[in-house]
């Protein structure tokens, strides 16, 4: 299974919305060099209150562009990087891979998915109404969130719009993604 990256973001604030760039470069154990989350241990304000020593599993946050197709004919106004990401996909069905699976992107660079972006209610001081439309119920009712997966960076490198990403699932038993 192959996909593309769309686009890159970053921020060194901690901003709702994520800027373009040209190409972003990820660091092994740390994240997005240069953005607001990225560290060894947890960097989201409302986690290190919890325990700021906890190890951080959302230091790359990817979103498949087809959320942002769906959103846009439901009436928002919604581009990559206005919700937070650091990489926008595109092909890439991020939802329903597994927990563990590798994503290479472009010709060095490795993230191991962590789990689910939970949405916030940033979400609606960002444009109302927008959290519940990332938000589903599947054919038994199970909550469904649709706002992206976290990842952790095995390996790093420099990741542009264009490259290709990889997709490796994990060895053994597989588990779906649940929030982190």
């Amino acid at each position: 299974m192959t996909g593309s990256v769309l686009a890159v973001h970053r921020s060194s604030g901690h901003e709702f919305s994520k800027y373009a760039e040209e190409a972003i470069t990820l660091v092994e154990g740390v994240g997005v060099e240069g953005d607001a989350h990225a560290g060894a241990t947890v960097k989201h304000r409302s986690r290190v209150k919890r325990d700021p020593s906890a190890p951080n599993l959302r230091q790359v946050h990817l979103l498949h562009a087809e959320l942002f197709d769906e959103l846009v004919e439901r009436g928002f106004t919604v581009f990559p990087g206005d919700l937070g990401e650091n990489v926008t996909t595109r092909g890439v069905d991020l939802l329903a891979l597994p927990a563990g699976t590798v994503l290479r992107l472009g010709d060095a660079a490795e993230v191991e998915l962590t789990g689910l972006r939970n949405p916030c209610s940033q979400i609606d001081r960002f444009q109302p109404g927008l959290a519940s439309a990332v938000l589903d119920r599947d054919a038994a009712g199970a909550l469904v969130r649709k706002a992206g997966v976290m990842a952790v960076v095995r390996r790093g490198g420099v990741v542009r719009a264009g490259d290709t990403i990889v997709v490796q699932l994990p060895q053994g038993p597989r588990h779906s993604l649940a929030p982190v």
